[in-house]
């Protein structure tokens, strides 16, 4: 029973822990990414009259719908260049998204008296080696449109600069990739015209934001895609999803170990119990009622060790939740947060549940078939 009551506790913990670091990343991604993102299926950019733009307006639970820009730019601060991609953002960025709330450094505006001015991720400003005190702007380089090579560089590029006013952090991932402008900027620098990269939709926070998905699709057929926050960033939380099952798949392979230790006693229990069974035999009682109660001994202990083992489990998550007992090596005060992030899930603590029923009841069931096919016929030729 300990080692079924160990099994399940674990099974509970490590999953919730992981369910805790993956709904982390979608509180940082949330907070600098829009509810539902319009995307083509073919291309970077589309013309959005393409679109009946007034009818995803109209859907209930839309509050903004934003135009954006978005390309890859060479960017340049004294000797040192990166690539980055350069987000054109519409004047209520700020309105749908936490971008105020992410900024380390600097203020949000990007335009002040008549100059222009940009949000620089902390990773773009920390390979640039620039701040938002700094007198040199960041120069920007884009290929022309429809330009050919030339000799001369300044016939096929088109350059720009701006200054930064401000610095922000997400995540690595966002902070090392962008920088943002304001979209008549982005539309200048690109020449994109009137053509967009991507549409980008708040949703009211009573809405169903999986509703107003479907309805949307439904408006724009399949030349569009619509993705929610999760979807928006698909390979980082399916990569953290393979990881917590394939945790989950080995938590049970161990605990599939540990019930060989029932396997075992069960099978000594009735090689013990050989006597017992011989008078139970002569006093009327069938073969088949002599294996249920040892059938039934080990249901039990994996019926107690499986439910001790969650309820522990369960305690256990709640503890770290309401106090934090476990903390995070380093962190110091440095990191978001101090202590390892939990969040328990009603399906992953009933699947357990399952589980660790499932592999005690096979546990239990083994042996006593096996035993009372070898140990009874036996012990009726005696």
């Amino acid at each position: 029973m300990a080692g079924i009551v160990v099994g399940a506790m674990a099974i509970i913990i490590i999953v919730s822990v992981m369910n805790g670091f993956t709904q982390l990343i979608g509180v940082f991604y949330s907070d600098f990414d829009p509810d539902l993102k319009i995307t083509p299926t073919e291309g970077k950019m589309f013309d959005p009259s393409e679109i009946d733009a007034q009818k995803i307006k109209d859907v209930p639970g839309v509050v903004s719908y934003a135009e954006v820009i978005e390309e890859v730019a060479m960017l340049k601060y004294g000797k040192q260049q990166y690539p980055a991609t350069v987000k054109g953002v519409p004047a209520n960025y700020n309105c749908y998204t936490n971008i105020e709330k992410l900024l380390t450094d600097g203020s949000y505006y990007f335009e002040k008296q008549g100059i222009d001015y940009a949000i620089v991720g902390r990773g773009v400003a920390n390979y640039l080696n620039v701040g938002v005190s700094f007198l040199d702007p960041i120069d920007i380089y884009v290929p022309k449109k429809g330009r050919q090579f030339s000799l001369n560089p300044s016939r096929s590029v088109n350059h720009g600069y701006l200054y930064p006013a401000g610095i922000f952090s997400v995540l690595e991932e966002i902070d090392a990739q962008y920088i943002l402008v304001s979209d008549s900027y982005a539309k200048e620098l690109f020449e994109s015209g009137n053509k967009v990269s991507a549409i980008e939709l708040d949703i009211d926070d009573s809405a169903s934001v999986k509703e107003v998905q479907n309805k949307i699709e439904a408006i724009l057929g399949d030349k569009f895609h619509v993705k929610n926050k999760e979807q928006q960033h698909d390979l980082v939380f399916k990569t953290m999803k393979s990881e917590k099952w394939a945790v989950y798949f080995i938590l049970i392979f161990i605990l599939l170990l540990a019930s060989g230790n029932m396997i075992g006693n069960l099978t000594m229990l009735y090689i013990d119990k050989k006597e017992d069974i011989t008078i139970l035999q002569s006093m009327g009682m069938t073969t088949q009622n002599i294996n249920r109660i040892f059938l039934y001994e080990g249901w039990i202990i994996s019926f107690a060790g499986g439910l001790i083992g969650t309820l522990l489990g369960i305690f256990v998550c709640w503890l770290q939740i309401e106090f934090g007992l476990l903390k995070l090596p380093g962190a110091n005060g440095s990191f978001v947060i101090s202590a390892y992030p939990v969040y328990i899930m009603v399906s992953d603590v009933i699947l357990a549940f399952v589980a660790v029923l499932s592999i005690g009841f096979l546990a239990s069931w083994y042996p006593v078939k096996f035993m009372s096919q070898k140990r009874l016929a036996k012990i009726n030729i005696n």
